[in-house]
């Protein structure tokens, strides 16, 4: 086997992957397909190229992509370096000089010896060499191809048509009740009930409200063949959805045996039930517009969405399935996968598992046990919501603080004092972990 690394696109998930090779003394062979090839979204030539905001979001660690950030600092990441130094005013988020940001990443790969870049498109996987899949959500078709003859065709996906998810510990559960329809395998949908006045308003504000819009090569793509957003779906007529997705027969009030006029259900996320996915809600609506409109749903009028539904262009691969909490394959250990391919969502996110991949590429080649990290920490509540086994309904996630292991004080607090109390507990696992890796 090769004594270097081979990464595959120049991200933000594999210019941090790159960077963690080389401070640990692994040459990186560093393949990115511009200029020779780009994709649709990307103007420049630089590595880790920020194609849609300048904004890494919220700065402070009582928010959960704010952990991230520090969690990465004290990792010595390379796109927190760049980020630092090139921030810009923006209140309470962390923004930055986009092209700076992007020169500044490419230049530190560029110039240090243990990185060779490979400026073509890499169209098959090797064989006798350690490698990190960092295509990212616009992954080339060659590329794809070989993702799927790795993974087989059903563990690979093209498209992201998600639905938010809520916290649980958000819900009013004096509106809420669990039942499953008809009685059908347990009480394992959380229904929210409407009664006709409530459902009427919703469906005027569900079809007025604001759309986001989509790239040119999204609309190419039909992207969404197949997928209804809610709101394309409630705009064909008042009762349409009523008999879709918030269809009530089959799930009575169990206090009085009456059908609702209307049910929103909510279906179990993660293994730990801190988190709920709402049924059937794909949506073009813009963030703050979903946020409006469905906590008119009952039960959701004062919901923390840990994510908002999605339908976009986006290749990623079942993980789940298919990897393990080191960002290996299971079946093929010399293969890492990082960034939007592994099913996370954001940049800090996609350059978080950049970092995670690169850090256990340079112990596996060096015959050094690969590490994970625990749920206690932003970077493992990441790594371990792809890779826990199973799941039929996997959509990408942000990092949020419900997919971290939870504090275990049944004590009431407020949400910040409860966010400071888990980032300080993992600040503290990292610190311990920053001399294993």
């Amino acid at each position: 086997m090769k004594n270097s690394v081979l990464v595959i696109g120049a991200g933000l998930a594999g210019s941090e992957a790159a960077w963690q090779l080389v401070q640990r003394g692994i040459p990186v062979e560093l393949a990115e397909m511009r200029p020779v090839k780009s994709s649709p979204a990307h103007h420049t030539e630089y590595f880790a190229e920020l194609v849609c905001s300048n904004s890494l979001r919220a700065a402070n660690i009582e928010n959960a992509v704010g952990l991230l950030k520090e969690e990465m600092r004290q990792l010595d990441s390379l796109i927190m370096m760049s980020a630092d130094a090139n921030r810009v005013p923006a209140g309470g988020a962390l923004a930055v000089d986009r092209v700076p940001f992007s020169q500044m990443i490419t230049e530190k790969l560029q110039s240090n010896p243990l990185v060779t870049v490979i400026h073509e498109e890499i169209s098959a996987l090797p064989k006798d060499q350690v490698c990190i899949i960092a295509t990212g959500p616009l992954t080339s078709e060659a590329m794809s191809d070989a993702i799927r003859n790795l993974t087989g065709k059903d563990y690979f996906h093209f498209h992201d048509a998600a639905a938010p998810i809520v916290t649980l510990e958000s819900l009013d559960m004096t509106k809420v009740y669990r039942a499953a329809r008809y009685g059908k395998g347990g009480a394992d949908y959380l229904n929210c009930p409407f009664t006709q006045e409530e459902y009427e308003a919703f469906w005027q504000a569900l079809t007025t409200a604001e759309c986001a819009e989509l790239h040119e090569f999204e609309k190419k793509d039909a992207v969404f063949e197949g997928c209804m957003p809610i709101e394309i779906m409630a705009a064909r007529g008042v009762d349409t959805i009523r008999y879709g997705p918030l269809k009530p027969v089959g799930l009575e009030l169990p206090d009085t045996g009456e059908r609702p006029y209307a049910v929103v259900q909510l279906r179990q996320d993660n293994g730990s039930a801190t988190l709920y996915n709402i049924v059937g809600f794909q949506t073009h609506l813009k963030f703050p517009e979903q946020k409006r409109v469905f906590s008119m749903i009952p039960g959701l009028e004062h919901a923390e969405f840990v994510r908002y539904g999605v339908m976009h262009r986006n290749s990623y691969i079942n993980s789940p399935e298919l990897l393990l909490p080191t960002l290996q394959f299971r079946n093929l250990p010399n293969v890492f996968v990082a960034g939007q391919l592994t099913g996370v969502e954001g940049y800090l996110e996609s350059a978080s598992m950049g970092l995670l991949a690169g850090i256990n590429a340079a112990k596996y080649l060096q015959g050094n046990e690969c590490i994970t990290f625990s749920k206690q920490t932003a970077i493992g509540g990441l790594s371990q919501y792809i890779s826990s086994g199973p799941n039929d309904h996997f959509q990408p996630m942000n990092v949020n603080f419900g997919i971290m292991e939870p504090l275990g004080n049944k004590k009431r607090m407020k949400k910040r004092e409860k966010n400071a109390l888990l980032a300080k507990r993992a600040l503290a696992e990292i610190e311990i972990m920053k001399s294993k890796v």
